[in-house]
């Protein structure tokens, strides 16, 4: 087991793995947007040398649910597992990692978020350790 940073060798592999998460983002846009920089904190899981999973972290300074100080907080923007891996401790382990990297990055707590109709999501962050502090409902007005 090894979690390994994305690198210019290995992000066709990351983006490949984005787009089972996000399906709605293709992999040559998950390549653009990560040669742009805007993934800059993107690690995979690796077991023998394959990747099966990947977490992408980000540092917020802005709001964030339940944010109770003024230091910065460590997201969990995304976390996947390949469905022939899960169950076997990896998502924990990248869990782990993330508030490792987290605390290393000066933050006070990790955040993430989902969907509220992703159940599947909101039964593993609050299996691993997370708390839900609020629920949204967003609007928009076309003009």
């Amino acid at each position: 087991m090894a979690i390994v940073n994305v690198t210019n060798d290995n992000k066709k592999i990351w983006a490949v793995l984005c787009n089972e998460l996000w399906p709605h983002n293709s992999t040559d846009e998950m390549l653009e947007a990560f040669s742009d920089g805007e993934y800059k904190n993107e690690y995979l899981y690796q077991l023998d040398g394959v990747a099966v999973a990947f977490v992408s972290l980000s540092v917020r300074h802005d709001y964030v649910e339940g944010k109770f100080d003024s230091r910065p907080v460590g997201y969990l923007e995304g976390i996947y597992v390949k469905p022939e891996y899960r169950n076997r401790g990896i998502a924990k382990e990248m869990v782990l990692f993330s508030k490792k990297w987290s605390i290393e990055n000066g933050c006070s707590m990790l955040a993430s978020d989902c969907e509220l109709t992703n159940e599947e999501s909101r039964m593993f962050h609050n299996k691993i350790g997370f708390s839900e502090v609020n629920i949204n409902v967003h609007f928009i007005m076309q003009l």
